[in-house]
């Protein structure tokens, strides 16, 4: 249910094969909502030599634009330049970026005098200041596309579940036909057959395939990226920061996101694989010292609405030490008994990944061969002029029939926070058209309140507790265990 997996549920639907997509907790409740929300070819990649992976991301950069306008638009990113040498250095490196994106291209890249600079982002510090290289890149809404693709899948009718747990494979001639599934809200275990089962777990591919195998070596390198997220006044406009080089190796982007800024991300190897990984004090060290060289005024730890960490599902040598320069390629293992698992990859690729994966699933079944259509597929909610919903945008076309409840129940459009988006009617909509079951799922997910503000999502949690309670049948006692459980998890998102 991340990325990876509903795109493959999507190409499978969409040829017209029986597909289910089990998902243990929410759908993108892992790496898949904490990304840096871009949309991108993948200028380290281009500064790694991986050609074909950034001719392949360009590629799906502009499917993906033209395919959901409603959560994909291209960003003005500044390359700030402080040495003689940047300019020419960065400023053929991106014309050769936009040469690569082709047919598929944004707006081009061009360099930019001292005083550009400045117009584009005025709180950049100016100490040392030579100009500036523009490039265009994508950004998105990660866990809102998500959601749009679980109701694509719907829409091909395909089946999916949230909150359904795989806890064994089932087998007939040493040959993996099945699932053993446990639903974690009643507890109910059952079997469902099949005639492939497909590994898309992101980071957890390893528990899988030692479900299926016990002695299959580890595939996964995980990672683990931090953002943190400030006001809009410490970089006011409509443009991005890429920085190339930072201490530890990795880009780092300061975005403007939701009316706030991200700022990310750290590369740091982790051993073990959560749920909810925790920032590392020295990552939000590393954020806050990295943005206070870039910009004028200097990010204090009480400045932070929210600091988030994801793990990058990244396949490679365990003897390599630098998961920095890991590539984002993405692998296609099919085991002994059957069992295909997709691994690698990233966000803006996830359409080919999952041709590449249903393509070889369709082959090992014998199913009927029939062609991959998404490259043309519309995503639910698809709207070229969303922006004109206002803050419903993230919506696309969806936005008129929930404008329209909104207006017509009384109290619903309130906002549920002075400090949030949200208004109260849209939680009935998250539980009813977007599956959404917990509090965590709409703060977190369906609205991204917990990213923007984390201490606000945590005073709102107790009405977003009692109007989904209402809405799902469920008492006083779930929603206290909901308010606790949410705001526990909240805390983690608090720099103290």
């Amino acid at each position: 249910g991340g990325a990876t997996g509903l795109g493959v549920a999507i190409d499978s639907a969409s040829r017209g094969y029986r597909t289910l997509l089990l998902e243990a907790g929410d759908f993108a409740n892992g790496t898949s909502s904490r990304s840096t929300k871009l949309v991108h070819g993948g200028v380290r990649y281009l500064q790694q030599g991986n050609i074909s992976l950034v001719l392949e991301a360009l590629r799906e950069r502009g499917l993906l634009l033209q395919n959901a306008p409603h959560l994909v638009s291209d960003l003005a990113f500044v390359v700030p330049n402080y040495d003689w040498w940047d300019a020419p250095f960065y400023g053929i490196g991106l014309k050769v970026y936009d040469l690569m994106a082709g047919r598929h291209g944004f707006a081009p890249s061009r360099l930019l005098s001292r005083e550009e600079t400045l117009q584009y982002l005025p709180t950049i510090e100016t100490e040392g200041l030579r100009g500036g290289t523009l490039y265009y890149d994508g950004q998105f809404d990660d866990a809102r596309l998500a959601i749009a693709m679980a109701r694509t899948i719907a829409d091909l009718g395909g089946t999916l579940a949230n909150y359904v747990r795989v806890v064994g494979l089932l087998k007939r001639d040493g040959m993996v036909s099945g699932v053993k599934v446990c639903d974690a809200e009643t507890g109910e275990e059952g079997e469902i057959e099949a005639k492939v089962v497909i590994n898309a777990t992101g980071p957890w591919s390893d528990g899988l395939r030692k479900m299926d195998n016990p002695d299959s070596p580890g595939m996964m390198r995980p990672s683990q990226g931090v953002h943190i997220v400030l006001d809009r006044e410490f970089l006011p406009g409509d443009s991005a920061i890429m920085v190339p080089h930072t201490d530890d190796g990795r880009v780092l982007f300061a975005i403007p996101w939701h009316g706030r800024v991200i700022i990310g991300t750290t590369d740091t190897p982790i051993d073990e694989v959560s749920l909810e990984p925790v920032p590392q004090a020295r990552e939000i060290e590393f954020l806050l010292e990295h943005a206070a060289r870039y910009l004028t005024k200097d990010p204090r730890p009480e400045d932070v609405r929210s600091v988030f960490a994801g793990i990058r599902p990244l396949v490679g040598d365990p003897e390599q030490a630098d998961s920095a320069a890991i590539s984002r390629d993405h692998t296609l293992h099919v085991s002994a008994t059957g069992l295909v698992t997709i691994a690698g990859g990233k966000w803006t690729t996830y359409r080919k990944m999952a041709e590449d994966t249903v393509d070889q699933a369709a082959l090992l079944a014998q199913l009927e061969e029939r062609p991959c259509v998404t490259e043309d597929l519309r995503l639910h909610g698809y709207h070229q002029d969303a922006e004109t919903f206002g803050d419903l945008a993230i919506f696309g076309s969806d936005a008129v029939p929930l404008r329209d409840q909104l207006r017509a129940e009384e109290g619903a459009e309130e906002l549920l926070h002075p400090e949030l988006r949200p208004r109260v009617g849209e939680v009935r909509w998250s539980v009813e058209k977007e599956m959404a079951r917990t509090v965590d799922d709409f703060l977190a997910r369906r609205t991204r309140s917990l990213l923007l503000d984390a201490r606000a999502s945590i005073e709102a949690a107790p009405r977003v507790a009692e109007l989904m309670a209402e809405a799902l049948g469920r008492d006083e006692t779930w929603q206290e265990a909901q308010v606790t459980s949410y705001q526990a998890l909240a805390r983690q998102y608090i720099v103290a």
